[in-house]
């Protein structure tokens, strides 16, 4: 991922920003769908256009390179697929809930709605303790950044983000018992 073009953070344009980035935010949302369960009503570009939807009010503020962009994104998109978990969940009241590592999300197999809303309240309550830790899980999880891009995004050496990633996995799976 490259930096994008030099540009005024006070007057970032999204909408004339969004041509540049369209086809990775694509490839992102591809990447969060291929997560979810078959049969999910959501779309790539249905998701794509629902995180615009999100982020245009606040006109990027503070973005100052592609993976910023990419990072804003992944965590909208985590938004918008937990509601829409919470959603789902709420429709289908007593269904059985289901273990699911964190290491499990890096898979293309679906994930159950109950998981994510699960993953979501650990991620929850691990922000305060370490909002950093949350970053690098939204980072790897839903933007599918490697250690290095995620390294760069946080402002750490890569050594740092694989014993984060450590720690986050022990502390989320303990939360998830």
């Amino acid at each position: 991922m490259n930096d994008l073009p030099s540009f005024d953070t006070d007057t970032l344009d999204l909408q004339a920003l969004l041509p540049q980035v369209y086809e990775d935010l694509k490839q992102l949302a591809h990447r969060q769908l291929a997560r979810m369960r078959p049969g999910d009503t959501f779309s790539t570009t249905m998701l794509v256009h629902e995180t615009y939807e999100r982020l245009a009010p606040h006109q990027g503020k503070g973005i100052a390179s592609r993976e910023h962009l990419m990072a804003w994104c992944a965590r909208a998109m985590r938004q918008i697929l937990i509601d829409h978990a919470r959603s789902r969940q709420a429709q289908k009241r007593g269904s059985g809930e289901s273990h699911l590592d964190l290491d499990d999300l890096d898979v293309r197999g679906g994930v159950d709605p109950t998981a994510l809303l699960a993953i979501n309240e650990a991620l929850e309550q691990l922000e305060a303790n370490d909002p950093r830790l949350v970053r690098l899980v939204e980072l790897r999880v839903f933007a599918g950044l490697d250690p290095a891009e995620i390294a760069a995004v946080l402002g750490v050496n890569v050594r740092t983000i694989q014993r984060d990633w450590l720690r986050a996995k022990a502390w989320i799976g303990s939360a998830l018992q």
